[in-house]
């Protein structure tokens, strides 16, 4: 028999469970994390980036001697998709980092402290309020053509940021973005939307228009130009509120950018070189064309030949 001297305090047998089951766990732990290690692996051997990371159809541009758009016509997809840009204006730059990544310039394609503030926001709310995607995030989403979204896809986007910066540099991760993202509509992309809704090239958005384009493509079927006009009102002026707190733009520029209305329609894009744009596509289809031509002289001589033919 076990006297109650050899007998081993309820308090320590506690201990020795507890000492157990954090041993245990730590084993738990241990494989789980290199479980998880070796699927991350396993993924960027799965999923490479695709070359090219866009394969999409583009619109045919005509360009004037002083880069104003003469002609255009649309993709084989029906969408005005312009080339892809060269530089994406500051402005447009500054506001869509502000409004959509706050920390773009830091993270390496994915940011830990915008996924855990989507998911509080998430289980606060009862319902999916944000899905923390950075940039990078989202252009390997738009190059996916926008596929269903799960978990797994999530984290698939996650992966393939993280392939995107190791590829491209924050620069050029900028442009994927502003030359394929919606902008409502059959409107891709920021050269388009320029043209489409301020008939003017990106360089020339004022800080209003800049900030209205970058919060677009956020929900383009839900907030556009034609429908919800109040609720994108508040979000382009809430986003210019952001930038004057943050001092990127001035209390004048603030106050006189909130002023600016929204555009009420699409505008038509020019026709004035439409017989030479024809040609050149012929031979060179979706391209961007710079011509020699004036486009003031080219404007009146179009006025000039369409007077004469309603003489006719």
């Amino acid at each position: 028999m076990i006297s109650n001297a050899d007998r081993k305090p309820q308090w320590q047998i506690l201990i020795r469970v507890i000492q157990l089951i954090g041993k245990v766990g730590r084993y738990a732990l241990l494989g789980l994390s290199s479980g998880l290690l070796l699927y991350i692996v396993w993924l960027f051997w799965v999923y490479p980036l695709p070359k090219p990371l866009f394969n999409t159809p583009y619109s045919s541009v005509l360009l004037s001697a002083d880069r104003r758009l003469l002609a255009a016509h649309i993709a084989q997809d029906e969408q005005w998709r312009f080339p892809a840009l060269h530089t994406v204006p500051d402005k447009f730059q500054q506001s869509l980092i502000y409004y959509e990544d706050r920390r773009f310039m830091q993270h390496w394609g994915v940011d830990p402290l915008a996924i855990l503030r989507a998911a509080w926001l998430n289980l606060k709310h009862g319902r999916v309020m944000s899905g923390g995607s950075t940039l990078s995030m989202q252009v390997i989403r738009l190059a996916e053509g926008n596929p269903p979204r799960t978990v797994f896809q999530k984290f698939k986007e996650s992966i393939l940021a993280l392939r995107l910066e190791q590829a491209y540099s924050k620069k050029d991760i900028l442009k994927l973005y502003a030359s394929h993202a919606p902008f409502g509509g059959n409107v891709v992309g920021l050269e388009a939307a320029a043209w489409r809704y301020f008939a003017r090239t990106p360089q020339q958005l004022s800080w209003a228009e800049s900030a209205l384009l970058a919060v677009l493509p956020n929900s383009p079927a839900l907030i556009h130009l034609g429908k919800n006009r109040a609720r994108l009102l508040a979000k382009r002026n809430a986003l210019l509120k952001r930038l004057f707190e943050q001092q990127i733009i001035d209390r004048l520029t603030y106050e006189l950018a909130q002023q600016e209305p929204l555009p009420q329609k699409p505008h038509p894009l020019p026709r004035l070189a439409p017989h030479l744009l024809d040609s050149l596509q012929k031979y060179y289809p979706a391209q961007r064309f710079h011509s020699t031509l004036d486009y003031a002289l080219q404007q009146r001589l179009n006025t000039i030949a369409q007077h004469y033919a309603e003489q006719l």
